[in-house]
């Protein structure tokens, strides 16, 4: 009987994760493939350089503003399990507007100032001009990026993962067909190297707007939730949206802000190493992004129990989740450990930086079988509201273990990439522990339900 019912809510659980894992998967693919190109580039080491510090300091500032989805996100699923869709329709209304805003003036400020950021991260002059190339073009897309983060929270919230499915795998096939003809040159268009990367990003992310609201013009969902019938922001409702997601836009990019301090410190030991923890970031994608997808489900489980006030079964999710999570992270750990050149093959066809690599993505591979539990429960903390707990752990163990660990092995000590990257199971592991004690034992009666 409890076998039963286990496989039961897997697969309920699968049923929501796996098209918000596709999605996930091919942004991935985009990512590894996007990487593979620019691999490709005469002077590789360079433009790979760059471009790890350009997507960090993509994802930094775009993970700030893209948390709006988990506030959307979490406020839609609390009202989509007590039956209120008036209220979904109100959430998606006022986040839209909200995200626009913020978008129009995000991406003037970091257009503007693009040369300046890369040129603050990066020690080589070389690879702060091509960092800076691709954050100038990829920035002038956000406000596009940022509407689509308003709907994505909108379907998550509402259990259909499939629409973010299929939004992923048309866009990134798009994606990357404007990145193959603006990188190396096409149908009468001049290669811009890393740059053409940035803008094909851009355009790529504007079709994703468009096709998202093509797909709220349904019928069966708008006269469902009644969103354009009362198009207007509520400033209750947006209130609310900061108050969960602050503390995770705060999380992401301090957290981001520590990656990007990782890269610096491996260019402090040499270019070479600063490109080959290029490829092991991007390598991890394979294990992170299904993680991700994973705790996309968990908040949406997470947040209809809450909207019936149902904390047995909401915790029930999560650990479940996290088991399912856990058991693809070892199968991609064992694979990292035993073949890492065949997956950094994938990306480049540099063999001295392949070599580079190897050892770390060895160590990366061990340390992120226990990511995981962390990024999962970390999800189904969210959405019961206990944003800033997650905020502090993830952020205290990153700034205090995992960069200064990595600076004080690879640079200090003097034992190069493998020793820096050594790192990243004492930062996992910790994050896992603090993570599921607080999920584990946590009173979530006595919290505050948004």
């Amino acid at each position: 009987m409890n076998f039963n019912l286990i496989s039961r809510d897997h697969k309920y659980i699968l049923r929501l994760a796996l098209p918000a894992i596709a999605g996930l998967s091919s942004q991935m693919i985009v990512s590894l493939i996007d990487a593979a190109m620019v691999g490709r580039l005469h002077n590789a080491e360079y433009y790979l350089a760059a471009m790890g510090i350009g997507v960090i300091a993509t994802w930094a500032i775009v993970s700030l503003f893209s948390s709006l989805a988990t506030g959307t996100h979490v406020l839609i699923a609390r009202r989509f399990g007590a039956q209120d869709y008036n209220e979904c329709g109100k959430v998606l209304n006022t986040s839209i507007i909200f995200s626009f805003i913020i978008g129009i003036i995000v991406s003037a400020v970091v257009v503007f100032f693009s040369y300046d950021i890369a040129n603050f991260f990066a020690v080589d002059k070389k690879v702060a001009f091509y960092a800076g190339q691709f954050l100038h073009y990829r920035f002038m897309g956000l406000p596009f990026f940022l509407i689509t983060v308003s709907y994505r929270g909108f379907f998550f919230g509402i259990g259909k993962t499939k629409i973010f499915m299929y939004s992923a795998i048309l866009i990134n096939f798009l994606n990357i067909i404007f990145n193959y003809i603006l990188i190396y040159g096409g149908l009468g268009i001049k290669g811009m190297g890393l740059a053409g990367s940035g803008l094909g990003s851009t355009i790529a992310t504007f079709c994703d707007a468009l096709f998202y609201l093509s797909v709220s013009l349904i019928p069966s969902y708008r006269h469902k939730f009644h969103y354009f019938k009362n198009f207007r922001f509520v400033k209750s409702i947006a209130a609310s949206i900061i108050k969960i997601s602050l503390p995770v836009s705060l999380q992401n990019i301090f957290i981001l802000v520590g990656f990007l301090s990782f890269i610096s410190i491996t260019g402090l030991i040499n270019t070479d190493a600063q490109a080959a923890s290029t490829l092991v970031f991007s390598s991890m994608q394979f294990s992170l992004m299904p993680c991700f997808g994973f705790g996309i489900a968990v908040q949406t489980l997470v947040g209809n129990s809450l909207g019936v006030k149902n904390f047995v079964q909401a915790k029930h999710y999560g650990f479940e989740s996290s088991k399912l999570a856990t058991f693809y992270t070892i199968v991609i750990g064992m694979i990292f450990v035993f073949v890492p050149r065949l997956v950094l093959i994938l990306l480049t066809n540099d063999h001295r930086i392949i070599e580079v690599a190897v050892p770390a993505l060895r160590v990366a591979g061990f340390g992120q079988i226990f990511y995981a539990i962390g990024v999962v429960l970390a999800n189904g903390l969210q959405a019961v509201g206990k944003t800033l707990y997650v905020m502090l752990a993830e952020v205290i163990l990153n700034w205090f273990i995992f960069v200064p660990f990595a600076y004080f092995f690879g640079v200090y000590l003097k034992f190069g990439l493998v020793g820096a990257w050594s790192a990243l199971p004492f930062y996992v592991v910790l994050y896992a522990l603090v993570i599921f004690v607080k999920f584990r034992f946590g009173r979530w009666e006595r919290y505050k339900i948004v």
